[in-house]
């Protein structure tokens, strides 16, 4: 299945860096584990104190040059590997005109990725 025009949203606000989405990949994809190469890898960003006294604390599933947007299971009518097994619902896979609908209705803590 050709994924242009579909991409991954992913909302990092909810994301707790469980790094379920990277195993997932490296299942179904045949990576080794807690090794390179990664198809998407959970980034630490933060703690660090901001002006107001809040925390900034964030987990952000950053996808890869490998991810192919697991074009063998979405030809299949399967959800992406990473999107099933997100334990905090933080990634979906679509139509990067929907994606970009939903994103307008949420958080700021959000971007999509695409081929």
């Amino acid at each position: 299945m050709d994924n242009k025009g579909y991409g991954l949203l992913v909302d990092f606000e909810y994301c707790t860096g469980c790094q379920s989405c990277e195993v997932a990949c490296k299942q179904e994809k045949g990576f080794p584990v807690e090794q390179e190469p990664w198809g998407i890898k959970v980034l630490r960003l933060g703690p660090w104190e901001l002006p107001n006294g809040k925390w900034e604390f964030d987990f952000l599933p950053c996808p890869t040059d490998l991810c192919d947007l697991c074009a063998d299971r979405v030809a299949e009518g399967k959800r992406t590997a990473c999107e099933i097994h997100c334990l905090g619902q933080c990634l979906q896979y679509g139509k990067i005109e929907d994606l970009a609908k939903v994103m307008a209705e949420k958080s700021r803590k959000m971007y999509i990725f695409r081929q």
